[in-house]
């Protein structure tokens, strides 16, 4: 596992989700490894056309699996991907949002800097009236 991952901007990795647990190594982050053969370094949001897509691909992010500390994923979750996987769905037209603070700079071995900027997430801000 890398000490001190650094983002695609070349800041420390910030979580991308610990509520589910996310991460190859399960520690939130999307931090990767001599282990992690898939590279999961893409933190991104889960929704409904991206989950099917990758049910159809043979990668059910859907069900849970607790021998694997998997809990099943739902549209809204932030959960790292596969760099490769997230590329394919980039490739497809159905890229879920990405957390670019949360998103491992080894991603960019795969994916390039503008794919990943044209899908970051943004939250909304609230106003002063809210």
């Amino acid at each position: 596992m890398e000490a001190n991952a650094l983002n695609v901007f070349g800041e420390p990795l910030a979580p991308c989700s610990l509520q589910p647990l996310t991460g190859f190594y399960r520690d939130g982050c999307c931090t990767t490894g001599p282990d992690d053969t898939g590279r999961h370094v893409v933190c991104a949001i889960m929704t409904t056309e991206f989950l099917a897509f990758s049910f159809e691909r043979g990668n059910d992010l859907l069900t849970p699996r607790p021998q694997y500390r998997f809990p099943g994923l739902k549209p809204g979750d932030r959960w790292c991907l596969c760099a490769l996987r997230w590329k394919e769905a980039l490739e497809a037209g159905v890229a879920p949002p990405v957390v670019l603070e949360s998103t491992n700079e080894a991603a960019l071995r795969y994916v390039r800097m503008e794919d990943l900027l044209a899908h970051a997430y943004r939250e909304a801000k609230k106003s002063a009236n809210d």
